[in-house]
């Protein structure tokens, strides 16, 4: 869990040193702040697998990356729009693309050890709904932040003038969520059943 922190932390004070904007920054960050969060409070009541823990900080080094550059200007994916030829920084589908990823495996490790759906097809049916719904509030929060911040809207947004933007990062949320079910089951499985054992 130390190591945990220290990439966190680490990454986090980096990602918050001259970002390209603060009020973005702070926006793109607060959901990793929260979750980091959330994690402490519950880790002796809740600890979750080890699998969980990795993807979790994952995802919240993606967000602290793109809240440092913003989104649409992270170097990597600028570099890689001149290679291949893209017409936009493709950084925040990868961002939505985790939004799917992780929280579905979150979701299934809840909803699996508090035995609240039983069968795995309405585990996988609710979970997909759960993801998609997450999806769909934050594209909502993010129009919120535009009407109530005109000067910010474009950078937090990232459409770059991508007409379907919205809906091709509830599509890559989606994407992501059914990769994980399918790529990481026997994984989860396995590491839940260990986890099991050693709480008893």
């Amino acid at each position: 869990m130390y190591i945990w922190i220290t990439i966190f932390a680490g990454v986090l004070i980096w990602s918050g040193i001259n970002p390209k904007d603060q009020f973005i920054w702070l926006l793109e960050v607060a959901p990793a702040l929260i979750g980091a969060g959330i994690l402490a409070a519950t880790y002796k009541t809740f600890r979750l697998t080890e699998l969980l823990y990795i993807l979790i900080l994952i995802h919240c080094v993606i967000l602290m990356i793109g809240g440092h550059y913003t989104y649409a200007e992270v170097p990597l994916f600028e570099s890689l729009k001149e290679t291949m030829g893209f017409e936009r920084n493709n950084y925040d589908k990868v961002g939505h693309f985790m939004q799917g990823f992780v929280p579905a495996m979150v979701v299934r490790e809840i909803i699996i050890r508090k035995k609240i759906i039983n069968g795995s097809a309405w585990q996988f049916f609710f979970i997909i709904s759960f993801c998609l719904g997450a999806s769909a509030f934050y594209e909502l929060i993010e129009w919120w932040v535009a009407l109530a911040s005109d000067e910010a809207a474009d950078a937090f947004l990232g459409t770059q003038g991508y007409v379907w933007d919205t809906q091709s990062d509830m599509g890559m949320a989606l994407l992501g969520a059914i990769t994980a079910l399918i790529l990481l089951k026997r994984k989860h499985d396995l590491q839940l059943h260990q986890l099991v054992q050693r709480l008893r």
